[in-house]
């Protein structure tokens, strides 16, 4: 089951999330030669993302430690307007298990100095 977490993305600036894979225990799971993506939609079922992020294009996966790290850039981010939206973090293994990390709402809020 993913991790509902909420988040604020300030328009026009760099954004990072990072989110660590662990077992129950709190050891981190190897997730070496997975790939990962994160999409921001204005709805779950809007057709159409505002942000959409993969491994080597904003999201670097640290296998050993079972760490994601996504990061999107201020030009990314000034592209969104602002609002509130829905996002969820996937990562699928060699095997195409696709695991769903942390999900929630994102709020934009608005950038004032241009």
């Amino acid at each position: 089951m993913a991790v509902a977490y909420n988040t604020t993305i300030d328009q026009g600036a760099d954004w990072y999330l990072t989110v660590t894979y662990e077992n129950p225990n709190g050891t981190p799971i190897n997730i070496t030669n997975y790939t990962s993506a994160l999409q921001i939609r204005s709805l779950p079922s809007d057709p159409t993302t505002v942000l959409s992020l993969s491994t080597g294009s904003g999201i670097t996966i640290t296998g050993a430690t079972g760490t994601v790290e996504v990061h999107a850039t201020a030009a990314q981010t000034r592209d969104i307007d602002e609002g509130t939206y829905y996002y969820d973090l996937e990562i699928t293994a060699p095997t195409g298990v696709v695991t769903r990390l942390v999900q929630g709402q994102v709020v934009v809020s608005p950038e004032v100095t241009r």
